[in-house]
């Protein structure tokens, strides 16, 4: 508590001393998920007088009444829709925050419309983008240690909404195995499909581009298929808008029966015409691949855009081998660089004999 209530003067001092857009912005939506969030599963004080005292100037500091906040907050945890309901407490932290407005926009006008509201707008919209994907294809976990050292575990998701009311910093006690996990933080998360997908189409759009991921992926691959048994059935997830992988296997492995599992079907219909003669012998499945403890093949391949739990996959591997696309930093089994340009490897892990 101690904690909490230093680093929400110092959010206010800072404000005051310099009240810059960023700063604004920012402040806005730190303390929004890591203060005045906390604050919502477990009150500061004891005395209900001292935590509508503290909610009063969490509202003034944010702009936003925290009795609003709240409700809306544990609606979402409860899974029911928010409603509005009118409080004394929302109704008094309302009043504070427009009569401070008023004072601000009277008295300085030109840094009131021109630096506080777009601040304020912006630190909103951090707001948005960061509740948005920590659910948008299920709630989703980060574990980035520097993240979680300044957010109090924000990014331990999954494991906020099955403890609410645990301790922020026993969190990581309770880190699911089963977790679905974002190498972004919630408000950058947005990076990972966009970048990836971007890098897709612009492949579509250049042979040599097409050349060059061919050779840098199939030269990796290669050295990890070459160390596999006889492989009779290989399954790739999400075919992708340029079907690289399934190319570069059906060289190393012709006598292979290859999968395309994906759940976009313009991708798969795509891979059809690029893959022309070369579909013959390849099977495409029009799914979401979602289990996670058995898939019916030899050797599976999990791209860098996969959705899923890429933890549980290298703790639990779903086939007798596993080839995972991840970013360069992550090093996991018998890895291969792909590119150094792309930061990215493929990983090798296998699933362990009974």
């Amino acid at each position: 508590m101690a904690l909490m209530l230093t680093l929400a003067a110092a959010h206010a001092a800072v404000l005051v001393a310099s009240p810059t857009l960023p700063v604004i912005a920012i402040g806005l939506w730190w303390n929004s998920n890591t203060i005045a969030h906390l604050f919502i599963h477990r009150p500061f004080f004891r005395q209900r007088v001292a935590n509508r005292i503290f909610g009063a100037c969490l509202s003034l500091l944010l702009g936003v009444p925290q009795a609003l906040w709240r409700d809306r907050h544990l609606a979402h945890h409860a899974g029911l829709k928010w409603r509005f309901r009118p409080t004394g407490e929302l109704t008094a932290q309302a009043m504070l925050v427009a009569s401070l407005w008023a004072v601000v926009a009277v008295r300085a006008p030109a840094f009131f419309f021109s630096v506080y509201v777009p601040g304020y707008l912006g630190g909103l919209l951090l707001c948005a983008l960061h509740g948005h994907y920590e659910h948008a294809t299920g709630v989703t976990s980060h574990y980035g240690r520097l993240y979680n050292l300044l957010l109090f575990n924000d990014g331990y998701h999954v494991e906020h909404h099955a403890r609410p009311g645990a301790h922020w910093t026993r969190l990581p006690e309770w880190r699911e195995a089963e977790a679905r996990t974002s190498v972004w933080p919630a408000p950058l998360r947005w990076l990972e499909t966009f970048s990836l997908q971007g890098l897709e189409r612009l492949v579509l759009r250049s042979r040599l581009l097409q050349r060059f991921v061919l050779r840098s992926h199939g030269s990796a691959l290669a050295a990890l298929v070459g160390d596999l048994p006889a492989v009779e059935r290989a399954a790739v997830i999400g075919g992708g808008l340029f079907p690289r992988t399934t190319l570069i296997l059906r060289k190393l492995l012709p006598a292979a029966r290859i999968t395309i599992i994906d759940a976009n079907r313009a991708n798969l219909d795509r891979a059809r015409e690029l893959l022309g003669t070369a579909a013959a012998g390849i099977d495409f499945v029009h799914a979401r691949y979602q289990k996670q403890d058995e898939a019916d093949c030899d050797l599976l391949i999990v791209p860098l855009s996969f959705e899923g739990n890429r933890h549980a996959i290298y703790a639990r591997p779903p086939a007798p081998a596993v080839i995972v696309h991840d970013w360069i930093w992550r090093r996991r089994g018998v890895s291969r660089v792909v590119s150094i340009l792309l930061l990215k490897r493929v990983n090798l892990v296998r699933r362990e004999r009974p």
